[in-house]
């Protein structure tokens, strides 16, 4: 009997998949099929936008299927980057707003050195601003075939120049065959999820794809409310030609959930249940700017993205071994955020209650004893408009031995900002704590802490011209290499304290060269070395002038000047396979803020390290992932923490994901699966001061085919409920705050195929 359901690219990442979906891979791809092992494509990274076979590749490339997304059962886009050799991944904040480190790479937060694209173009070509990473703006669902992470390499070079982390997630296509799932899901913490997809043909050679979802959920902490809710709906629309084709889609997201925040851990009735959020705060008044004026805010709204993402591509091949390929995207949305922030440690009612004793409940009017133990909350308020076109076009010409592609990138993007954040006010610490009255802070908010308003508005624009060349010097031996020349431009004002005072203004105009020089040598059969070297760039966005407005009067260019060495080994045989590869990297000139509007640390980092990543496979139906990372880091120059170690990066970390096919006598079959986590400690912050400890998480699973058609999965998230932090305090190093990893979760979905 043929079986619907496919083997983890785990263990294999099915060439036919990224045939049949990629819209930027050949058709005319030749799979290479051994006995027991389907050839890798991989199609991020190359030059010229067509695939290439993995182990022919130049650099360290990651693939996920469909179905490895569906075993790993991430909660959000940032949790399926855990699953990348090199990079560390904090998706506990949520839905939205991960912190996502690539290679020992300096940063406090956020994503700076992470691009997302789709289709092969990025979603918003500023990596990262405040408030806003790029995973913030893509959700998983079953629209979904693949996804491929690519680390160094060729990224400074190609796309928007990203020397980091470039995610490439691949839509599915339709074919001649009419095909589609709907599913239903739901959790332990309540989820209501439906998701759907159908596709199938139009017309001749022309095909079509359609899905999304819709659910509501309080959260995996309980908000008391529905506090994660959302919809999303896709379509791809693919015109096959003889020599090529052309794609275009969108896709239409309103997606938001509660922004998890670090809690007081010091306090013995808080653990990874603790959620600042509930029904009596999530409304509040906020006062802000010179004349007090006030907003009535439903802090529940939380963090996520209300906004579209439409583009396409056209991939040709041409006469004489010529060759185009152009990728193009428009983004346009809110991505805004709403949160209850902590600040500084708990403390005893007793000692700032207005009667030296107790105080009461705003909302349920409760008087509270002078013990009950109470924090300052800041309730911040960050609305963000942006918009993006990109387009991507090269041209590319093969000889017999070389290839040379030229092309062009262009892009422009917009961000219009109004922000609020402070607004202190003490609230009883459990989860969904009111605030208290009878406290001077909190019943004159003048009083209290401090605020920081802002509305900006920010328009940039970076085009770049790249030359790239690749010659097989014999059979075995290759060399490539290319430069990108970039120019990059920003219009930028800033109304500090939202009194109608433009305080900063910036009118930048610079460019920056980069380049990578690669050699991939394959010594015997399905064996070979890699290595390469580049030299790139993270050019500087609307907040990076913000933030260092003095440095950037004074006349420095804020450019960060990023150069890395790869050396890669890769081995490929019936049964397993093992990708090895050792970097060395230098980031000068970074930035980091611990507050918005305080003053920035300006350092430089270096690290090295090895990234393993090993797929063991059998006709028994057992298969093996094993991924590890082992790196060292170092702060080079910074005014007072040189020498010591990049905050929030473990030194390793070790992800093992065996998997078990059975076959029923009745028909059916099943797959048990699970994964192991384990991290070494990190330091909090970049003074090294505060150690946070390694942990282990262990997640289980199984997926019955209960028939062709039905298919059951069951899915448990941190089975031993570990209460590991993945952060300390970023806005307070010393105070006793930290955030918990998601805790135990049980999800359970059923699909139908048809």
């Amino acid at each position: 009997m043929m079986k619907n359901f496919k083997l983890s690219s785990l263990t294999v990442a099915i060439a036919l998949i990224c045939q049949a979906n990629s819209s930027f891979a050949a058709d005319k791809i030749q799979q290479e099929v051994s006995k027991d092992r389907v050839e890798k494509i991989v199609v991020t990274g190359t030059f010229s936008g067509k695939s290439v076979a993995k182990e022919d590749a130049s650099y360290a490339i990651s693939s996920f299927s469909e179905d490895d997304i569906k075993k790993l059962a991430p909660k959000s886009t940032a949790e399926l980057f855990q699953a990348v050799p090199g990079i560390w991944a904090e998706s506990s904040g949520g839905v939205s707003g991960a912190n996502v480190f690539v290679r020992g790479f300096p940063g406090g937060g956020d994503a700076p050195f992470l691009t997302v694209q789709l289709q092969g173009a990025p979603i918003f070509p500023p990596p990262t601003l405040s408030f806003l990473e790029n995973s913030t703006l893509f959700r998983l669902d079953e629209t979904v075939s693949f996804m491929e992470a690519l680390r160094g390499g060729p990224n400074p070079v190609v796309s928007n120049g990203q020397p980091g982390l470039t995610t490439n997630f691949l839509l599915k296509e339709g074919s001649e065959e009419t095909e589609g799932l709907v599913k239903y899901s739901t959790s332990d913490y309540n989820l209501q999820r439906v998701d759907g997809v159908v596709s199938g043909q139009l017309a001749e050679d022309l095909y079509f794809m359609a899905g999304g979802y819709i659910k509501s959920s309080p959260g995996v902490r309980d908000a008391g409310f529905n506090a994660e809710e959302g919809k999303q709906f896709t379509v791809n629309i693919t015109k096959k030609f003889d020599n090529g084709k052309f794609n275009v889609f969108t896709r239409q997201t309103d997606d938001h959930g509660v922004w998890y925040l670090p809690a007081p851990i010091n306090v013995s009735t808080v653990d990874n249940q603790y959620n600042q959020i509930g029904t009596n705060n999530r409304q509040a008044t906020v006062k802000f700017g010179p004349n007090g004026e006030a907003i009535n805010v439903d802090f529940g709204q939380g963090r996520g993205w209300n906004g579209s993402v439409s583009g396409g591509s056209l991939d040709l091949t041409l006469d004489n071994g010529w060759g185009i390929v152009d990728r193009f995207i428009y983004t346009k949305g809110d991505a805004d955020t709403y949160g209850l922030v902590p600040d500084g440690d708990p403390v005893m009612l007793s000692t700032i209650a207005d009667s030296g004793s107790t105080a009461s409940g705003a909302v349920t009017g409760t008087e509270y004893a002078g013990s009950t133990v109470v924090q300052q909350i800041g309730r911040w308020v960050v609305k963000k408009q942006i918009e993006a076109f990109t387009n991507d076009l090269a041209i590319t010409k093969t000889f017999d031995n070389s290839t040379i592609t030229a092309g062009y990138y262009h892009s422009t993007f917009s961000a219009n900002d109004w922000w609020s954040i402070g607004n202190q006010a003490y609230h009883v610490v459990e989860s969904g704590g009111e605030m208290l009255t009878g406290i001077d802070c909190n019943d004159n908010q003048d009083s209290c802490g401090w605020n920081y308003d802002i509305n900006s508005v920010g328009d940039g624009s970076t085009q770049a011209f790249y030359v790239a060349a690749s010659h097989e010097i014999t059979d075995s031996l290759s060399m490539d290499a290319g430069i990108r020349n970039e120019n990059h431009q920003i219009e930028y004002t800033v109304d500090e304290g939202l009194d109608g005072v433009i305080s900063k203004a910036v009118s930048y105009d610079e460019s920056a060269i980069a380049w990578t020089l690669g050699a991939n040598w394959m010594f015997a059969d399905s064996q070979g070395i890699f290595a390469r070297i580049s030299d790139g760039s993270k050019m500087p966005f609307f907040d990076d002038f913000r933030d260092n407005f003095d440095a950037y009067q004074s006349g420095e260019d804020l450019i960060k000047d990023v150069t890395q060495y790869e050396l890669g080994y890769k081995l490929v045989a019936d049964d397993y396979e093992l990708y090895a590869t050792t970097f060395f990297n230098e980031v000068k000139g970074d930035t980091f803020v611990a507050v918005p509007g305080a003053p920035a640390e300006v350092l430089t980092n270096q690290a090295y390290g090895l990234e393993v990543d090993f797929n063991y496979f059998t006709d028994s139906g057992f298969t093996l992932n094993l991924n590890s990372t082992i790196q060292q880091t170092e702060i080079t120059e910074s005014p007072t923490n040189k020498g010591n170690e990049a905050q929030r990066q473990p030194g390793w970390q070790v992800r093992m994901t065996p998997s078990y096919d059975i076959d029923f006598s009745n028909g059916m079959y099943a797959t048990l699966y699970g994964t192991v986590s384990a991290v070494g400690d990190r330091f909090a912050n970049n003074e090294n001061t505060v150690t946070l400890a390694g942990y282990t998480k262990v997640d289980l699973g199984v997926i019955v085919n209960l028939t062709e058609e039905v298919q059951m999965q069951l899915a448990v998230s941190n089975l031993t409920d570990e209460n590991a932090l993945t952060e300390g305090d970023p806005r307070d190093s010393l105070s006793s705050n930290g955030r918990y990893i998601l805790p135990r979760t049980i999800d359970f979905n059923v699909s139908y195929q048809f």
